[in-house]
């Protein structure tokens, strides 16, 4: 599409499906993208691209442009202390059987760690009497955010934010450190599978650094999501300098995982142009 064109149009390029640890399926995400108007989305699950094909098989019915992504979690050193860092890949050859072989070690990592937070939860006497969920996803990438919700199902707690408070965020009883590659391992991951490596939500590592950041981009880190659900109107303006500081591409996305407990999904609440 043409640049001129794509006036008021609008993307959503970080999007979860119930292949990671989103609830919509990938042809859910597709037609809720279409309903919200926006132009293209990407599918960003969790070290993973099974949902992709379906996402562009009903997308092409629709009219909906969808860019073949994936978001890596990555370790870094930040102050001295370890720290999770995602890197959003966009436009990658998501059949490349090395890009598949990699994904295949990382499902592995994640159902070993789940299957100890598991035992965790019932040593602490939050036992899960209906672990149906963990069978129901033995073939996806599984991840705390399901804890939190078969917590919430079975009113060991009120809320998801409340299962990550008492239960599953870093230094909580159940928490399990999860299996990280390297942000330079990420991103060279996704070069070779020849995608755009991308900085997923800087917000959250609470980035100050521009030597750290300068070291990334000469591993291959190539854009910077500047627009996301958490980004304040001033963040925002903060990254968008940044890119343009160092000429990367700016992107943006709502990190939507779907629907739950009848709330509105955030598909499509951030204004992301598509240019």
């Amino acid at each position: 599409m043409d640049i001129a064109d794509a006036v008021d149009l609008y993307v959503d390029m970080h999007i979860h499906t119930n292949y990671s640890d989103g609830t919509f399926t990938p042809q859910e995400a597709a037609k809720y993208a279409s309903k919200v108007k926006l132009a293209a989305i990407s599918i960003t699950d969790h070290d993973c691209v099974d949902g992709i094909d379906e996402a562009l098989e009903i997308a092409s019915k629709i009219g909906l442009e969808v860019v073949p992504g994936i978001e890596l979690s990555s370790e870094v050193i930040l102050d001295s202390q370890k720290s999770e860092m995602h890197i959003l890949g966009y436009y990658i050859d998501y059949k490349s059987q090395k890009l598949k072989k990699i994904l295949a070690i990382l499902k592995k990592a994640r159902y070993e760690r789940a299957v100890e937070m598991l035992e965790k939860l019932k040593k602490i006497g939050a036992e899960l009497k209906d672990d149906s969920f963990f069978k129901k996803i033995e073939d996806k990438v599984i991840g705390r955010l399901h804890f939190a919700r078969a917590l919430v199902e079975e009113k060991l707690v009120g809320s998801v934010n409340e299962a990550f408070q008492r239960y599953l965020s870093k230094d909580k009883p159940a928490y399990v450190p999860k299996y990280h590659i390297s942000v330079r391992d990420a991103i060279e991951l996704i070069l070779n599978a020849g995608g755009i490596p991308v900085m997923a939500h800087p917000y959250y590592i609470h980035y100050n650094d521009e030597n750290m950041f300068r070291s990334f981009i000469k591993d291959g880190l190539m854009g910077i999501e500047a627009w996301h659900i958490k980004h304040s109107e001033e963040t925002v303006k903060k990254f968008l300098n940044l890119a343009e500081k160092f000429n990367l591409i700016a992107t943006g996305g709502s990190d939507c995982h779907g629907s739950y407990k009848k709330k509105l999904p955030v598909m499509g609440r951030m204004r992301v142009p598509y240019s």
